[in-house]
């Protein structure tokens, strides 16, 4: 498959809606990556079991916090620096870019580094969704080392880290995206196309694509854009409500805080939280409790609409409806469930998966 100008906004569509909130704004990466592809031509999405057992593969990535982005425009040379900074590092041209994780920006900002250097994207990423740390990709898993990573400012600062973690690695790297003004872009878990292979998560850019399609066709078809995207992701209607009230702050590097929600139509006198720290985390029905947690994926879209809203989005008396979905089974292991579960970020709530949530209560 070829991303071309024609097809972006399905990409950016639908990697938002895996993004689970976070990600980045979904309009800047849309922006960088059809500048850079009317400018050098269309960028192949390559399939990952083709791409050689040796060969480097180089993701592109901004780290920092969401609400920064949407004031801080890029100056669109950041990825680029980073990802050459990397290159020249390891002493090795780059077979091909990839996402680090399913989200707005993180899935645009890859697809303009290749379209600019004339590389291939793997169709694949560390996450399938979007989490909010450096550690939290299904490479850690796999013992594959998120340093060297080099970062680059729109202010022409860059620099190169090494660590003895990927724990580390997230430390010192949030620290420096606070300093360059909250956001920056990284090279970041240089691999092998077996590495590719073995830990990430395959696939992900095509489906991205397919659930951005989706929406747009049952747009056009006067269809429900949420049941499409249900369909494909194997997903659930989790709430459909107003949004009454939104606390949200820039902390550590992070957007972080809660959406409250009024139930509209079958919802209508029950209430809806969502905890989010770039992305959304935890989901509460005044009714049923937990109704989905982290690592399953839990996404707010417009009620009209179907267009996916990322928490610096979020907004007092948006309409909208919440869905989730299954994550990666990767993320199910314990080793998974260390790195992202709810216990990670200070909840006492045990996982359940998703499915088990949604099973019908016998009142």
């Amino acid at each position: 498959m070829k991303i071309t100008t024609d097809n972006i906004d399905d990409f950016a569509t639908g990697a938002t809606v895996l993004g689970t909130g976070g990600g980045g704004d979904p309009y800047i990466g849309k922006l960088m990556a059809q500048q850079a592809i009317e400018e050098h031509g269309p960028v192949d999405l390559i399939d990952p079991r083709d791409v050689p057992d040796d060969a480097l593969v180089i993701p592109s990535a901004m780290l920092g916090a969401p609400t920064v982005m949407v004031e801080k425009m890029p100056k669109g040379t950041e990825a680029l620096s980073a990802f050459e900074a990397l290159e020249t590092h390891l002493g090795q041209e780059a077979y091909a870019t990839m996402s680090i994780e399913a989200g707005g920006l993180n899935s645009t900002v890859p697809i303009a580094v290749a379209a600019a250097l004339g590389l291939p994207l793997v169709d694949a990423d560390g996450m399938g969704r979007a989490f909010p740390e450096v550690q939290m990709v299904t490479l850690t898993m796999g013992g594959v080392s998120a340093t060297p990573m080099s970062i680059a400012d729109e202010k022409g600062n860059s620099l190169l880290v090494n660590t003895v973690s990927n724990e580390y690695a997230e430390a010192f790297a949030r620290v420096t995206s606070i300093e360059m003004g909250g956001a920056c872009m990284i090279g970041t878990y240089a691999l092998s196309g077996a590495e590719v292979r073995e830990h990430a998560i395959l696939d992900s850019m095509s489906l991205a694509h397919d659930i951005g399609e989706a929406i747009r066709t049952a747009k056009h078809r006067s269809r429900d854009p949420v049941e499409s995207v249900l369909e494909l992701t194997d997903g659930y209607e989790l709430f459909a409500g107003k949004i009454t009230d939104v606390e949200r702050r820039t902390e550590g590097g992070f957007a972080v805080g809660e959406a409250t929600l009024d139930g509209i139509d079958d919802c209508e006198g029950r209430t809806f939280t969502l905890d989010f720290q770039n992305e959304n985390l935890v989901a509460r029905d005044s009714e049923r409790g937990v109704v989905a947690s982290t690592p399953d994926l839990i996404t707010v879209v417009d009620a009209e609409t179907g267009d996916p809203v990322t928490t610096e989005r979020l907004a007092y008396g948006h309409r909208v409806r919440v869905i989730g979905m299954p994550c990666s089974p990767k993320w199910r292991t314990e080793e998974g469930l260390d790195l992202v579960g709810p216990a990670y970020f200070d909840y006492s709530i045990d996982y359940e998966p998703i499915e088990t949530l949604q099973q019908p209560t016998n009142d």
